[in-house]
């Protein structure tokens, strides 16, 4: 299976990392603390050198309760950033819902489009499907203000899927090609514990739908209501679940700690290279 994003092709014969970025106030654990665009770039670079294979940027918080922001202070988060990267040696991914902010970040070179959305906004999927840059499609349900609030599910597994697939198919009618597109179950996102731990056990379900699975865990509430652990003290408790992820079938985790989860994913390379190879 291989996932084309513009000019890189990256080969999942192995789980790929994807390191976090996020150049905003609030996000829910490193709000703030990569806010400058300087502080935001040395941040990417150093994810890059702890083998990080994909780089996303985020300049709006999607943490149950966040606000949203206008789409000119958006991009005056993430385009410097976006700049400041152009040539890197990985994907940089643009972490946004919105379609102004996907078209010029596309313009500045991104070669890929992580949208909590799943391009259910027609302008959306437009700027994405005239390019030749890779998406990933979420699932959530409600939006960031109030998706916490009373998530409900008759089955949580078999409505995520169903979602998935429907907007696998609404990307490919859209111009799309399957070899773009991956799918991201939205961990979190509307979802209750239980609902999580349901997803996460069952995640090679997903496998049938032919794409790629990201799997976003690092540091999420879900950790901290199993540990006992606030945000910053949940390295141990991600690696474990970004672990427990791959071995669901999940192909891209996208994380916080790169270095630990990159050197943990060489353990479990190690020892299941034959599967692999």
């Amino acid at each position: 299976m291989h996932l084309h994003c513009a000019k890189h092709t990256l080969t999942l014969n192995r789980p790929l990392v994807m390191g976090i970025v996020n150049v905003t106030p609030d996000s829910f654990s490193d709000g703030g603390r990569h806010l400058q665009h300087d502080a935001a770039l040395a941040h990417a670079r150093q994810l890059i050198d702890e083998g990080a294979d994909i780089i996303d940027i985020g300049g709006e918080s999607t943490r149950p309760g966040a606000q949203p922001v206008s789409v000119e202070e958006e991009l005056k988060r993430v385009l410097p950033v976006i700049e400041g990267l152009r040539g890197v040696s990985v994907p940089v991914s643009i972490d946004t819902c919105k379609a102004q902010v996907m078209r010029a970040a596309l313009d500045a070179g991104v070669q890929m489009v992580n949208d909590i959305n799943a391009l259910q906004d027609d302008a959306a999927m437009n700027a994405v499907a005239s390019g030749n840059a890779a998406v990933c499609l979420m699932h959530k349900q409600g939006n960031p203000q109030t998706m916490q609030l009373q998530p409900d599910y008759q089955n949580v597994v078999t409505e995520v899927s169903a979602f998935l697939r429907a907007r696998i198919a609404a990307a490919e009618a859209a111009g799309i090609q399957r070899n773009r597109i991956a799918i991201d179950p939205g961990f979190g996102f509307g979802k209750t514990l239980g609902h999580n731990l349901a997803l996460l056990r069952q995640l090679d379900v997903l496998r049938e739908l032919g794409v790629p699975i990201l799997a976003g865990l690092s540091r999420k509430s879900m950790l901290g209501a199993l540990t006992g652990q606030d945000a910053g003290q949940r390295q141990a408790a991600s690696v474990a679940a970004a672990l427990i992820a791959v071995q669901r079938g999940a192909n891209i985790v996208r994380v916080h700690d790169v270095r630990a989860t990159v050197d943990a994913l060489k353990i479990w390379n190690a020892v299941n290279e034959t599967e692999l190879s």
